[in-house]
């Protein structure tokens, strides 16, 4: 059934594959984004691939009085929350900014959408709600806390935030969505990751290096407990992690309630994996060189995604060499991302 999504952030990177996904599922797509990381042309370019159009609202959600306007103008059946900053050693340098972002956006976005009726929505978290996990792979019901960083912290109270909200109120329909690590772009090379500045993401950070936007890699720590001693990550595929958030809305339709999933692989990689995955997908050398460990990191951090294949029939398609050849495909063609 054909269903009007609002997405946050949605002119950003998961965002826009994600709005890329609703739009081919045939639902109509109404972004809110105020492009302080992001760029419209990705929504430009989102339209132009699906031949579809969506409405594109220059806003942000801390504006209470923007957002009470938009669901009035438009008839929203769920949100799908992304918009938050999400650096981590920028959380740790200034945390009130991500507070204030994070948390202070996300509670004025749900004041709206109950003032709304609007009780559907798909929240963005992140597997930094884990902390430190005592063991990999890391279930759904795993504790959470412990964040070892700002921006997990703030993850972690929308989270609680959520729970709360729909024990006060039992017709809510949240999804929270735990990802991993994102990786890759659109097959199509159009839309990808184009992180403003220096990237505080590894796989950009490698296909500017292969590209020669930057000289050479830092490797933060190569003395974690781990088989090479950098770190381990899951990293999943943009493009199987927007259809995700196509299966959780799906599901929501089921009945109310908070349903927590992981989106991860099962399997985890090392920064040196990494690097070794994309030499062979670009053909070119990657330099890098160790630097100290950052503030705020883990040795180690992938999921188990059982839950999601059980309850949304969703489970991750792509492999690594298809996350690093469609990111080199996105780079090569995009030296300078959207060029903006």
């Amino acid at each position: 059934m054909k269903k009007t999504m609002l997405v946050t952030g949605g002119a950003g990177y998961i965002g826009s594959h994600t709005c890329l996904e609703f739009l081919e599922a045939g639902h109509d797509v109404v972004v809110l984004d105020n492009l302080c990381n992001s760029s419209e042309e990705s929504l430009r370019r989102v339209q132009a691939l699906t031949g579809r159009t969506l409405t594109f609202v220059n806003g942000d959600i801390r504006d209470r009085a923007g957002l009470d306007a938009l669901f009035k103008q438009y008839p929203i059946d769920a949100v799908i929350h992304f918009a938050g900053l999400k650096a981590v050693g920028e959380s740790v340098e200034k945390p009130l900014m991500y507070y204030d972002n994070n948390i202070g956006g996300s509670v004025t976005l749900f004041e709206a959408m109950q003032a709304a009726g609007v009780k559907t929505l798909v929240f963005s978290s992140s597997a930094t709600v884990y902390g430190d996990p005592a063991s990999v792979p890391i279930r759904e019901d795993f504790p959470v806390g412990g964040t070892t960083n700002p921006y997990g912290t703030s993850k972690l109270f929308i989270e609680k935030i959520l729970q709360d909200l729909a024990v006060a109120d039992s017709s809510w329909r949240i999804a929270l969505l735990r990802y991993f690590n994102p990786v890759g772009a659109h097959l199509s090379g159009q839309i990808g990751e184009d992180p403003q500045g220096i990237p505080n993401n590894l796989m950009p950070y490698i296909t500017q290096v292969a590209v020669g936007r930057r000289a050479h890699l830092n490797v933060f720590g190569n003395d974690y407990s781990t088989p090479d001693g950098t770190g381990v990550r899951d990293y999943i595929h943009v493009v199987d992690l927007a259809k995700g958030h196509v299966k959780a809305v799906e599901k929501l339709a089921d009945g109310p309630g908070v349903n927590i999933w992981n989106l991860g692989t099962g399997h985890g990689y090392s920064v040196l994996d990494m690097v070794k995955a994309m030499e062979q997908a670009s053909g070119r050398p990657i330099a890098y060189q160790i630097a100290p460990r950052r503030s705020g990191d883990i040795a180690q951090c992938w999921a188990d995604p059982a839950k999601a294949a059980a309850e949304l029939g969703w489970r991750a398609e792509r492999g690594l060499e298809d996350m690093c050849v469609d990111a080199w495909r996105w780079q090569s063609m995009n030296p300078n991302g959207y060029g903006e």
